[in-house]
């Protein structure tokens, strides 16, 4: 999609479709001032009559007198200034009435309205990645696709600044990262059949094909099994599906410098193993392997804003089936450092694979690793749909990382990973049990992991809440490649 800035006179641009953003007050900005003149008053008019009272509302006009647009559309943030987050749901709005209507070409003019301690650079990236996310579609599983494809192919956010060359630099900003989400978004929504161990290492040596600096090694189950990375290997130990462990370079820094680390449990699905789970609801177990997602889609993002970075992605692929062959609970394993695994719960599978790759990644040395996983059902207890779970070692890397869901709208909220909740992972037969008693199991499981990752700043977010929705709108979101990203820019300055 061709996204740019374009000082001009809204009044005379030629476009299939002009979108205003505007207070319910009637305190119009300049460009929106312009359009009500042009227009013989219309805007103020329509204002007056208490169509556009709510946030979110809407009036469509079509070959409105005066304008060049053969379509004007007001889009209302209603009487108060909106917040960081109501403002992406008003830019979600805009960028899906352009591309649900099968417009071609669209300008939108959103000067004067933005969230306090926000200007209009920061409105333009959210713009563009709500654009770019708007034209997602997944359709590649049907005997047809869809008829109304989004067929937007030109997009002006036209302003009275002189400066575009900025905005331009945040819109390509915002359209690089919504290409990052939807090819996270992608490989969630594909069907377990498809999208197996097999196939994510597939998608990640296209990847290193088709993108400079980017290299990508896979490791077979012999040679885990030559790391002695028991843990992980148990976990795939029902499946006739082999297991890779998927790792990617980008190398877009100094050569030398300390890389980041990003680690995505990535199990293409899960059904619990041994310790099967419920049937209801087990079809959205295809999207255990959104933190792995989350990992391409960043990597994706990184490369096309050719970030000054190094970056190690390591993606553990596996698939948690029941067999004659499963690891049952009551099995002890041992991990790539040498800790004892019993294995109480074989559905407490994402932690198992996770721990070998933490271990895995010390020989990068890395500067900091994030791990990102749906890893607990108790997150989603916890923290509902809204923010993703954020534990770790080093608060400077945990500050880092909450800063950055703020200010891309992609949350987290940090907890404890205390030794007293620790203590609960006591087994009486290993060093460590899988699972702890009853109650705080995502902290638990967090602690879990802090066990393997003593060596470097760490950071574990669990997504299981934010990666994908139920429901209606079933999908995967795309979470949390925005905060990851964000994060990566910060670390690459």
């Amino acid at each position: 999609m061709d996204f740019k800035a374009r000082s001009f006179d809204p009044a005379s641009f030629k476009t299939d479709c002009m979108v205003v953003l505007l207070p319910a007050s009637g305190n119009l900005s300049d460009m929106a001032a312009a359009l009500n003149r042009a227009s013989g008053g219309l805007i103020a008019t329509i204002l007056k009559s208490g169509e556009l009272a709510k946030s979110g509302s809407s009036v469509s006009l079509y070959a409105p007198t005066g304008l060049q647009a053969k379509k004007l559309v007001l889009v209302s943030t209603g009487d108060k200034t909106p917040t960081d987050s109501q403002f992406a749901k008003l830019t979600g709005k805009i960028a899906s009435l352009i591309t649900a209507s099968g417009t071609k070409s669209a300008a939108v003019c959103l000067n004067g309205v933005c969230p306090d301690n926000r200007d209009l650079v920061w409105t333009a990236q959210q713009l563009a990645r709500a654009a770019g996310e708007s034209l997602y579609l997944f359709d590649q599983c049907k005997s047809k696709q869809e008829q109304n494809r989004p067929a937007l192919a030109k997009t002006a956010l036209l302003s009275d600044s002189k400066d575009t060359a900025l905005l331009n630099a945040a819109i390509d900003k915002g359209l690089a990262v919504a290409k990052g989400m939807n090819y996270a978004r992608e490989l969630g929504d594909l069907p377990a059949n498809i999208c197996t161990p097999t196939y994510l290492a597939d998608r990640a040596r296209e990847l290193a094909t088709a993108t400079p600096k980017l290299t990508t090694k896979i490791l077979s189950e012999k040679q885990m099994e030559q790391l002695k990375m028991g843990s992980l290997l148990s976990v795939t130990a029902g499946t006739d599906i082999p297991a890779h462990l998927i790792i990617m370079e980008y190398k877009g820094g100094t050569r030398g410098a300390a890389p980041v680390a990003l680690v995505g449990k990535g199990v293409t699905f899960d059904s619990g193993g041994i310790s099967i789970k419920p049937g209801a609801g087990m079809d959205e177990m295809k999207y255990d392997m959104c933190g792995a997602a989350s990992v391409f889609g960043a990597l994706v993002t990184a490369a096309e804003l050719k970030l000054p970075i190094n970056i190690v992605g390591l993606i553990p692929a596996v698939e948690n089936m029941p067999s004659g062959k499963a690891t049952k609970p009551g099995d002890i394993v041992t991990s790539m450092s040498g800790q004892t695994i019993e294995i109480l719960n074989t559905d407490a599978e994402g932690r198992l694979i996770l721990c070998d790759a933490l271990t895995y990644a010390e020989r990068y040395k890395p500067r900091a690793v994030v791990d990102i996983a749906t890893l607990t059902g108790a997150c989603v207890v916890a923290l509902g749909s809204h923010a993703s779970g954020l534990f770790s070692n080093n608060d400077d890397l945990a500050t880092d990382l909450l800063t950055c869901g703020e200010e891309t709208g992609d949350r987290a909220w940090r907890l404890p990973i205390w030794d007293d909740y620790d203590q609960q992972l006591k087994s009486n037969f290993a060093d460590m049990a899988n699972i702890g008693s009853k109650g705080a199991g995502s902290v638990v499981a967090a602690c879990f992991l802090g066990r393997f990752a003593k060596k470097y700043p760490w950071a574990h977010l669990d997504i299981a809440g934010t990666a994908w929705n139920s429901g209606g709108q079933k999908g995967a979101t795309g979470r949390p490649v925005p905060l990851l990203v964000e994060y990566l820019c910060r670390q690459a300055g």
